[in-house]
């Protein structure tokens, strides 16, 4: 695999290596087949120090969340909160509210059961023992589909893929138990706490210690209607349960359940049905609300645990409040491409946004556009206090263990965003040379693939890979 170019912002550069060696002595390190498209410039300087394929088109994976944050703080605000709230027009007479009551969720990403029950309780201080009418679940402020195109179905019941609905409670993830039966051949079962309004069965067969039949009878999942869940496949006897996690797929389904759950622990009779409420209604007197963490906080969560469920539910609420409709997909990344457009000045031009989490397969960046994201946020950070949201290699976030920066000698000089999807590993952000020098960097590595039997070292030519790069940057720059 050999590099093309280097080039450099000036002819007195130093690219690297005093010689300016060629970059497979990088690239060897890599598997054959491996894909980089690689980026690093000083902030503030118009042209790179090091360019490899800067204009290749690649998959962003979840560094597409450096442009969702930026979007965001630029539309939203730092300062920007999720509302949820429980309103109704009904008066309330004799402890009987005459007339519907609506729960209002917003999308907030944060939003957790104790949440609901709180608002719940302020009813019941008001005096509300009765509702007369039904109860809505309004999940207007986004529509069409939950799930993104190009996500992996087999990703979609796992809990860092859980759809981004308008309504979330406890980041619609639930966890179970699985317990091998004491016969062979019968049926495991589950066990589910019962705060979780799901429905689990189980058609999985418990295999005997030792069975052959283990290495190709997998465990797998079904997802149906309102939050049922299918287990199929096998499971060898064990002493222990096996803890499991899934994803809710039905937001909305989740939600009026646990409300309705909740007013029933209050001693709140509900004379009418439980509604889903899909278009905007009239607002009504507010009863009871709560809201999220300033947007500053919960994007500093998003980048430094690349949460997956804020970036896309903040993607969709940017499509929301940009254009003044439902937070769709598209919505969302329209709104993107404008606002870095218009308030950055920064032309997004062939990207591909699908998403804000960068989980989708339909995106794609070349490192040189992110690269313009890059300087902007540097060059505009006493403003936007976005670099500190970043991991910090050596300390916290996906950095904290980084291998590769780690042996680089990096620990605390590298705020980046990592990215990561099957074949794919990628970095961008700022680095803080030996000589005190500000960079940026974008690294879009994919292709990234290794022979089945060496999948338990499979990260040590990727780590040999970053330590030699970054540590040359670090110390030569």
């Amino acid at each position: 695999m050999r590099f093309l170019s280097i080039l450099t912002g000036f002819t007195c550069a130093v690219a690297l290596h005093a010689n300016a060696a060629a970059m497979d002595e990088y690239t060897k390190y890599l598997p054959d087949g491996a894909n980089l498209a690689l980026v690093v410039q000083k902030i503030g300087a118009t042209t790179p120090t090091l360019d490899y394929h800067s204009q290749q088109m690649a998959l962003p994976a979840s560094t597409q969340k450096v442009i969702t944050a930026l979007a965001a703080l630029l539309q939203l605000g730092p300062n920007y909160r999720f509302v949820t709230t429980i309103e109704s027009n009904g008066a309330l007479t004799g402890g009987v509210l005459r007339g519907n009551l609506t729960v209002r969720f917003s999308g907030d990403p944060s939003l957790k059961r104790q949440q609901i029950r709180n608002m719940v309780q302020e009813l019941k201080k008001q005096g509300v023992r009765e509702i007369s009418g039904d109860v809505f679940i309004d999940t207007s402020v986004f529509a069409s589909h939950d799930k993104a195109p190009g996500w992996p179905w087999n990703d979609l019941t796992q809990c860092f893929s859980a759809p981004p609905a308008a309504a979330i409670v406890d980041k619609n993830c639930f966890s179970i138990s699985l317990y091998s039966a004491p016969k062979a051949g019968d049926n495991a079962f589950i066990r589910v706490a019962s705060y979780y309004p799901v429905h689990m069965f189980s058609e999985v067969r418990t295999l005997p210690k030792g069975s052959p039949d283990a290495q190709y009878c997998e465990l797998d999942v079904v997802p149906g209607e309102l939050n049922r869940y299918t287990l199929t496949g096998c499971l060898t006897q064990r002493a222990e349960p096996l803890p499991l996690a899934f994803a809710i797929q039905d937001g909305a389904s989740y939600a009026g359940a646990i409300v309705k759950d909740e007013l029933e622990q209050a001693d709140i009779r509900v004379n009418g049905n439980l509604r889903r409420q899909t278009l905007p209604g009239a607002p009504g007197t507010v009863l009871a609300q709560t809201e999220s963490e300033p947007l500053h906080d919960l994007l500093t969560t998003m980048l430094k645990k690349s949460d997956n469920m804020i970036a896309d539910t903040v993607f969709r609420t940017i499509g929301h409040e940009r254009f003044k409709v439902p937070g769709t997909w598209r919505a969302g990344a329209d709104a993107v491409r404008q606002i870095l457009r218009q308030k950055a000045g920064i032309d997004l031009g062939n990207t591909i946004i699908v998403d804000g989490s960068g989980l989708s397969r339909h995106n794609l960046i070349a490192p040189a556009t992110m690269m313009q994201v890059l300087q902007y946020i540097a060059q505009h950070d006493n403003e936007l206090n976005y670099i500190k949201m970043l991991p910090l290699a050596g300390y916290d976030g996906t950095l904290r263990y980084r291998a590769g920066l780690h042996e680089a000698g990096l620990d605390g000089k590298v705020s980046a965003k990592t990215g990561s999807l099957q074949g794919v590993y990628n970095l961008a952000g700022f680095i803080t040379t030996a000589s005190g020098q500000r960079m940026a960097f974008v690294q879009y590595l994919s292709g990234y693939a290794v022979p089945p039997e060496d999948q338990k070292e499979r990260r040590i030519p990727l780590v040999r890979f970053e330590s030699r790069l970054y540590k040359d940057i670090n110390q030569n720059n």
